[in-house]
């Protein structure tokens, strides 16, 4: 299911880039060897085990090229797959196969190791109460794309983009002196400006934890790189009474460790920007 943040307008507008991006004048390769009308039978083939992902907008990608293009989905978004699955039959115009067909993988590459490596994060937090996160780490352009693939992978998002909530980071706090100032300089702006955006605020140590508990009126408070023992002082001091959230360096070997520490998120950046694609091809059937 397509999230509510990505419109099928922007949707479309992607896909049109990516196909201006790739085709140029004319696939020329295809246009010089396979005839106007001939038509043809594919599958999509899964070459590597995870989640797959994509299989939506891999169909809107093969229907610009052939708006009455046949697709089978065999396996939908947010299943396991192993090597040697078949993912999609098509059925359809053999130009308009060939000619979407690295596009449609390309983005089904993508998000399926995005999707593979959410799931495999959110399963060991599996009973500690802990809920994954994303973040701004993405690829331009297709950021919306990349965490649509973390919600198929069992993921939730975070902010969007820097428009949806007020996130006070290190260089902010910095910039503007200490937490203190960057807090209430964050209200005064909400309330100038009439916007209803949420606060969150990244914490170095247990002093900037207390400086924002002193202040107030924020909604979730980051602890960034913070060790375990600090960390559980940290919710231990907050108790409850404001969402937490942990980042900064945490992986599959330390992510239940932390999730343990008693925080409300975990927010990992590898899951967008250092995925391995999962390795899919398709076929032609004969």
């Amino acid at each position: 299911m397509i999230p509510a943040y990505l419109s099928e307008e922007e949707l479309q507008l992607i896909i049109t880039r990516a196909i201006e991006e790739d085709l140029g004048d004319g696939d020329h390769t295809t246009l010089a060897v396979i005839p106007e009308d001939q038509m043809a039978d594919a599958l999509m083939i899964c070459k590597s085990a995870g989640i797959i992902a994509g299989t939506e907008l891999a169909v809107r990608i093969f229907r610009r090229f052939d708006r009455n293009m046949a697709a089978e989905i065999l396996i939908a978004d947010g299943n396991p797959v192993s090597q040697g699955d078949k993912i999609c039959k098509l059925r359809g115009n053999a130009r308009a196969i060939l000619t979407a067909e690295r596009i449609a993988v390309n983005f089904m590459q993508r998000m399926s190791g995005i999707a593979t490596a959410t799931r495999h994060l959110s399963n060991l937090l599996e009973g500690t109460g802990a809920h994954l996160l994303d973040t701004r780490k993405t690829t331009p352009l297709i950021r919306k794309i990349e965490k649509w693939a973390v919600q198929v992978g069992g993921g939730n998002n975070h902010r969007i983009g820097l428009y949806d909530m007020i996130m006070l980071k290190d260089n902010h706090i910095d910039f503007a002196g200490n937490v203190t100032n960057a807090i209430r300089m964050a209200k005064q702006y909400l309330v100038q400006a009439g916007k209803n955006l949420k606060i969150e605020v990244e914490t170095r140590s247990l002093h900037e934890v207390r400086e924002v508990l002193e202040a107030g009126g924020v909604d979730f408070i980051m602890l960034d790189n913070m060790s375990l023992e600090d960390m559980k002082k940290a919710v231990g001091m907050i108790d409850r009474k404001i969402k937490t959230e942990a980042s900064g360096n945490i992986n599959e070997h330390n992510i239940r460790d932390v999730a343990l520490c008693g925080v409300d998120y975990i927010s990992v950046g590898a899951i967008t920007h250092s995925v391995k694609s999962m390795d899919i091809s398709l076929k032609a059937e004969i």
